[in-house]
């Protein structure tokens, strides 16, 4: 930045803290313990009517397993892995030394019959099996020149019982083949309040066969391949422990455990962090009473998490880097990535300009917490605007219209008052330094040219952008402009600098760059409505650069 360029050199002011001493008043008495240790982020104690509350709040994981329409994807049972039983059908085609071409039926004693051979027991072979015993078979009557083509032609359907904590218990049809989901899902899935996600049973002939947990099918993909029989039972129990997870997870659900506890690392694999997460705050009760305590990430692998815990994931170290943006006059990058504690101008010392082109005493800044806080203050004077004169009383029948008429005047300006969006402009050039503040992350910084024009607006007949000419008055520019609209208030002129200020036009000098502001008068003959309004027409000049008629 050129050397012209001069900032403040006090800098930001510093302040310290004062110890204070003395009691809050009659007999203080001494505490036995401390009230919480600050440097472990133990803060307890914590309800644990509330941590209850908070985790039946929250849906399982795996509630969205059952929306992927499983149902509607039945299978043929021919896959490689099937396993013969009776009342198959198996197709054996043979040419050369013998013909024959037929659909097979698998007998109650799990045979087929081949002609020439006789039974052949192929029941609990799989398809690749059923061919080797079925070429076996033939060519050992026919040892030469024959050729044997088999396959699974169909398969017996079956009907599967499905219970426990699911939405529809009952009897449903299938395939052996098809997938666990497949009948699940046809009992329109776990209850997702009472069932659990890991412990899904089947039962044939009244002992468990296989037990499923679901998780590594969500996680992972896996899940055990059952060939189902007619009569087995599907059974869901009821769900287990659980803890809530929320904060900066992908979804914040309720994890099931299986057994009481499992590991800080467990549950960060199961949980899917978001990035840049860096510390886990764990709540819940032990045997010597609640507990809530704060973990960076790494040391939280190690803890232990027990069933009605709560875990708050959150990404909570500061960036030790802030982005910040330029706009305007300039020559590099518009962006530029800074230590935290960057100040505006070193910043501004690093940029190079192009001097005869640049206005480098009228910079300004805008702030994501300047433009809050401008709206904030905005919406609080529009709130009491409301509060006072809407629902102010009348005396008269005449003065109730005329209150009539101004309540809606008050609203019709509120609506569009609200609509307005502050700009955050924060005024960093005053007589012609720059502010040497710190820089914050989000900052756009304006670099303006130098200009040779103002711009007339608000309340003039036409609105326009001239060329400055020196020695030109205020009301010259005005008279250019067609003169005031019948609304304007000719004793409030605002000028809009370059910099951003906003200033009173009858006091101020006008300069290349500015902005000549017309304000328009309150149309009433209430001199405190009058007053409250023109207070907020300046409030929303000086946020938004706008002249706001009524």
């Amino acid at each position: 930045m050129p050397q012209e360029t001069q900032r403040d050199s006090t800098g930001e002011a510093s302040s310290t803290r004062q110890s204070r001493e003395g009691q809050r008043g009659g007999q203080q008495e001494e505490a036995e313990q401390p009230r919480a240790d600050w440097r472990s982020g133990t803060y307890g104690p914590v309800s644990q009517e509330k941590q209850d509350e908070l985790i039946d709040s929250l849906k399982p994981f795996g509630a969205n397993l059952f929306e992927g329409g499983f149902r509607g994807a039945m299978g043929d049972g021919l896959n490689p892995s099937y396993r013969v039983k009776p009342g198959d059908q198996v197709t054996v085609r043979a040419w050369g030394a013998m013909n024959m071409d037929r659909a097979l039926p698998v007998d109650v004693q799990g045979n087929i019959f081949i002609p020439s051979y006789g039974p052949l027991d192929i029941e609990g072979q799989n398809s690749a099996q059923v061919d080797a015993s079925v070429r076996r078979a033939i060519t050992s009557v026919y040892p030469e020149q024959v050729q044997v083509y088999t396959n699974l032609q169909g398969v017996q359907p079956v009907a599967v019982y499905v219970t426990g904590y699911v939405e529809n218990p009952g009897r449903y049809a299938g395939t052996p083949s098809d997938s666990l989901l497949y009948f699940l899902d046809q009992a329109n899935g776990i209850d997702e309040d009472l069932g659990s996600y890991r412990k899904v049973h089947v039962k044939r002939d009244g002992r468990i066969i296989a037990t499923i947990d679901l998780y590594d099918f969500l996680l992972s993909g896996d899940i055990e391949r059952i060939q189902f029989k007619d009569g087995d039972t599907i059974v869901v129990e009821e769900r287990g422990p659980a803890i809530a997870v929320t904060g900066d997870v992908r979804q914040e659900y309720r994890y099931e455990l299986v057994g009481n506890a499992l590991s800080g690392a467990r549950l960060v694999d199961l949980a899917r962090l978001e990035s840049g997460v860096s510390h886990a705050l764990l709540r819940g009760s032990r045997a010597g009473g609640p507990i809530a305590e704060y973990f960076p990430l790494q040391s939280f692998s190690t803890q232990t998490v027990q069933s009605g815990d709560e875990v708050m994931f959150s990404a909570d170290e500061r960036n030790e880097t802030i982005v910040v943006e330029l706009e305007g006059s300039y020559l590099g990058p518009s962006r530029y990535a800074l230590p935290r504690d960057a100040r505006l101008g070193e910043l501004l010392d690093a940029v190079p300009v192009p001097k005869s082109m640049t206005a480098v005493n009228n910079i300004s800044l805008q702030r994501e917490s300047v433009k809050k806080q401008q709206a904030e203050s905005l919406e609080d004077s529009l709130r009491r605007l409301e509060t006072t004169y809407l629902g102010a009383p009348s005396s008269t029948d005449e003065e109730a219209q005329v209150r009539a008429r101004e309540a809606e005047l008050i609203q019709d300006f509120i609506k569009r008052a609200r609509e307005l969006e502050p700009s955050g402009r924060l005024v960093v050039a005053h007589d012609g330094r720059i502010a040497d503040i710190r820089l914050r992350d989000g900052d756009t910084i304006t670099i303006p040219e130098e200009s040779d024009s103002l711009l007339i607006s608000g309340e003039v007949v036409v609105p326009q952008a001239v060329v400055y000419r020196p020695g030109m008055s205020v009301e010259d520019y005005v008279d250019g402009a067609g003169g005031f609209t019948q609304r304007a208030d000719d004793d409030n002129i605002l000028l809009v600098r370059q910099n951003g200020a906003v200033v009173s036009a009858n006091s101020a000098q006008l300069h290349p760059g500015d902005e000549i502001l017309v304000m328009p008068r309150a149309p009433t003959h209430n001199l405190q409505l009058t007053k409250s309004l023109t207070q907020i027409l300046y409030q929303i000049a000086v946020a938004t650069k706008v002249a706001l008629d009524i």
